[in-house]
């Protein structure tokens, strides 16, 4: 199915919205699985197949009331045949796996002025009868829709954005190549966020494996399984987010002075690292390469019986960044008890949406009135604090 011409046109659109299974194809309308009642009074599943009047990619108002039908005629409850859209019986081959057994014919007294409209109204006839012999059939599956790879990046339709009308605010995504430094816990959870953005490719870099303490402070669940195969972490989450998307690219290697223009060309990078010293030289590599970044911290200690906690994320760009040497350390110390404690993932999860939220605003997604660039948690108290603010 052509999703890009779905898109483009509100009658077809609402059809896939609503939960129909639609197909454009060879210039033809497919609706699948559409309930009926056959001779013998039993509940079959048909397709309607309507002509689709084209001008480039814009579809027209339909050319004709009748319909095609692919499979027996529709029937009432009782078996006898369904008037209201009797015209004639055709049995003609229309693609290798769509046959044209019937064609019908009910028309409203100004015609239909959309496809919607027509293909809606047909299937109530229809349908009719078949809920009157089970309640529960339906038209509206909301079935999984395929893309192809020229359609997206997504193996499946975002059809939540698709019935919200933000497609053209996802747009801003497309074509940047995101760079994420540390699968850790709050890195994993950006990859989770960010995985389902519709940007052209995620590269993550990792050099350890995917152990039973990181799957306490990740998104999913890993099996024992997995756990014991012992996988390098970047080719175990690019292996689950494969599964939805193409564009995850794995580098199972930490980020050095080796190595680090292995960041060039990137349009953003998330900073998921433990260590300032590596931090720091990260850092003033994005800033000669001319990448935005943001980077996240941690900082938890135990106080009596509970824990304490500070959650950080700064953005530095190009054009602002005399802020990070009074956010981020440029020392390593063995003082953090993050360092021992599993039992954290809402604080990596919570690190990774600051971080996301903020690289959504930068980007245009969501407003950004205030364009602060240094974002504090403090768990101990609910205080949520936005510094250096642009002027």
């Amino acid at each position: 199915m052509s999703n890009k011409l779905v898109n483009r046109n509100p009658d077809l659109k609402r059809l896939r919205d609503e939960g129909y299974e639609i197909e454009v194809r060879g210039g033809h309308l497919i609706a699948h699985h559409i309930p009926f009642v056959n001779s013998n009074s039993e509940v079959k599943i048909g397709k309607l197949i309507s002509t689709l009047v084209l001008n480039n990619d814009n579809v027209l108002k339909p050319d004709t009331h009748q319909i095609y039908f692919m499979g027996d005629h529709p029937c009432n409850n009782d078996g006898s045949i369904l008037t209201a859209i009797h015209h004639s019986v055709v049995n003609q081959q229309l693609f290798d796996d769509i046959i044209l057994n019937q064609y019908f014919s009910n028309k409203p007294p100004k015609g239909y002025e959309n496809y919607y409209d027509k293909v809606t109204r047909y299937i109530e006839l229809i349908i009719a009868p078949a809920k009157s012999i089970d309640p529960s059939v339906t038209a509206t599956t909301f079935k999984v829709i395929e893309c192809s790879e020229e359609e997206s990046v997504f193996h499946y339709l975002d059809t939540n954005s698709s019935r919200a009308n933000i497609n053209f605010i996802n747009e801003k995504f497309k074509g940047q190549r995101i760079g994420i430094i540390g699968l850790g816990g709050t890195g994993s959870y950006i990859l989770d966020l960010v995985a389902k953005t519709p940007v052209d490719e995620i590269l993550l870099f990792d050099n350890d494996e995917f152990l039973m303490h990181n799957a306490f402070r990740a998104p999913g669940a890993a099996t024992i399984k997995i756990l014991n195969a012992q996988h390098k972490k970047v080719d175990y989450f690019a292996s689950v987010y494969s599964n939805m998307r193409r564009g995850i690219i794995p580098h199972a290697e930490k980020i050095t002075e080796q190595n680090v223009e292995l960041l060039k060309g990137l349009s953003f990078v998330f900073i998921c690292v433990d260590s300032n010293i590596a931090r720091g030289m990260i850092i003033s590599n994005l800033l000669t390469f001319g990448i935005s970044f943001i980077d996240v911290g941690l900082g938890v200690e135990i106080v009596k019986d509970s824990l304490g906690a500070i959650l950080r994320a700064t953005l530095g760009t190009a054009t602002k960044h005399d802020h990070l040497k009074e956010r981020i350390g440029t020392i390593d110390t063995d003082d953090n008890d993050y360092s021992t404690n599993i039992q954290i993932a809402d604080l990596n999860a919570m690190n990774a949406l600051m971080a996301v939220l903020k690289w959504k605003k930068l980007f245009g997604f969501y407003k950004d009135l205030k364009e602060e660039h240094n974002i504090t948690y403090t768990v101990n108290t609910g205080q949520l604090l936005n510094d250096d603010i642009t002027t």
